[in-house]
């Protein structure tokens, strides 16, 4: 891993000047709208998806409700996880941030330091992180929302490059990270939290949360089908009564 602080004439460094080169010849309206979008924009962008396929997702039968909403809650749950994991691997690793190694990169950045997973070592980006564990609970959840949420954290890893805060591998570990840390652990976090799920589905004052419908109810009698008349009691008793 101490390869890794060292930033030599290789495929990492010379894609990261490639690409944060470009701000050098874009004008200054782009360098902020890609630094808005890397620090804060594309995030916002993911959790709005999410919000967006939750609205559809109530629309759904109940069954497919319930499992849609478990698949949305473990989403930034997964997030929130793979950003704790980030926090010792990035301590493990101590890879410091490019431009404190590499001279001649354009730092867009105007508030490094203050934003989400931006300390002083840079593997595995953060920010691609959370947001490719955002895109790919999605995916779990809605296959449609899913391909535009992992397009959006593929955005976010060029805007952290371009931006000269991270190196390509930071960016590819991030996406690997955000990935595994969702799917290895989908099957056990969405087996726990179904039932907790359906038990809100089926409250009468959370279920709405789960269904546009709100809580689940009994079918209604029909109260045009004929009944079982009482036994030692034959059908044809009322009418020769009558």
């Amino acid at each position: 891993m101490a390869g890794l602080t060292t930033g030599g004439p290789n495929v990492d460094v010379s894609l990261l000047y490639e690409v944060n080169g470009a701000a050098r010849r874009a004008p200054a309206w782009l360098d902020t709208a890609v630094s808005l979008a890397g620090e804060y924009g594309v995030l916002l962008a993911l959790v709005l998806l999410v919000l967006w396929c939750w609205r559809g997702a109530r629309r759904q039968d109940e069954a497919a409700a319930v499992e849609s909403f478990t698949a949305l809650v473990w989403a930034p749950l997964a997030a929130g996880l793979a950003l704790l994991v980030n926090v010792p691997l990035r301590e493990l690793v101590g890879r410091q941030r490019p431009f404190r190694q590499h001279e001649g990169l354009q730092v867009l950045d105007p508030g490094w330091g203050v934003g989400l997973g931006n300390t002083e070592f840079s593997f595995v980006s953060g920010h691609t992180t959370v947001a490719m564990a955002l895109g790919v609970g999605l995916f779990v959840a809605d296959r449609k929302f899913g391909i535009l949420g992992i397009g959006l954290a593929l955005v976010e890893g060029l805007c952290r490059v371009y931006m000269g805060v991270n190196y390509p591998t930071d960016v590819i570990g991030g996406l690997a990270l955000g990935t595994a840390v969702v799917l290895v652990l989908a099957p056990l976090t969405l087996a726990l939290l179904s039932p907790v799920v359906r038990a809100v589905a089926g409250s009468r004052r959370f279920g709405r949360l789960v269904r546009a419908g709100g809580r689940a109810h009994a079918l209604p009698v029909d109260l045009a089908q004929p009944r079982t008349p009482p036994a030692g009691r034959r059908p044809q008793d009322k009418d020769l009564a009558a």
